[in-house]
């Protein structure tokens, strides 16, 4: 049996990462979804029955389940079910699988914030790199520095850079939280 379905729950373990024998990289974790119902006698909400399932994401989707998804968060699942059935010792035992599509957080339980991963990203730099047949590239150590109209010393570390976004208006980008600013 191989489904396309989509589960919302709740996280129940840590992300588990590996890789296939071919290179592959895959990460997985258990997902419990339990569905509520409404009681007309007592007028209060219950719990229905939990169903476990085991999440698991390949490549690209591996990758970003590692760095976005923790353990008791509310998710959505798309993705394919397979449920696997085998008997050891006279006892047969059962398996649900998703072989995730797309993860993300639920946001009817509260806010995510959302980071680009594509080859090709959504902003595009302002001042572009030099191509060699633009000419001759200057090595930006060797300039002069200028002097700030602020007053203030220069920061050290991460620099900002000036972005355009997709309406045309500049932003500052802090390249160490990935937060906009206006400019």
């Amino acid at each position: 049996m191989s489904e396309t379905i989509t589960i919302r729950g709740f996280v129940a373990t840590e992300i588990t990462s590996s890789t296939t024998p071919g290179g592959v990289a895959t990460a997985s974790f258990r997902l419990g979804s339990t569905a509520r119902r409404f009681d007309r006698e007592s007028k209060t909400w219950g719990d229905g029955h939990t169903n476990w399932f085991t999440v698991q994401g390949y490549r690209n989707l591996a990758g970003t389940l590692g760095c976005s998804i923790r353990k008791g968060q509310p998710v959505i699942v798309v993705g394919r079910l397979k449920i696997r059935t085998w008997e050891k010792e006279g006892r047969v035992y059962h398996s649900t699988v998703i072989d995730a599509e797309a993860v993300g957080h639920d946001l009817s339980f509260g806010s995510a914030n959302f980071i680009r991963t594509a080859s090709r990203p959504a902003l595009s730099l302002v001042e572009r790199p030099q191509s060699p047949e633009d000419g001759p590239a200057v090595d930006p150590d060797l300039e002069e520095p200028e002097d700030r109209e602020d007053g203030l010393p220069e920061e050290h570390g991460l620099a900002a850079v000036v972005i355009e976004d997709n309406d045309g208006g500049l932003a500052s980008l802090d390249l160490e939280t990935g937060e906009l600013a206006e400019v």
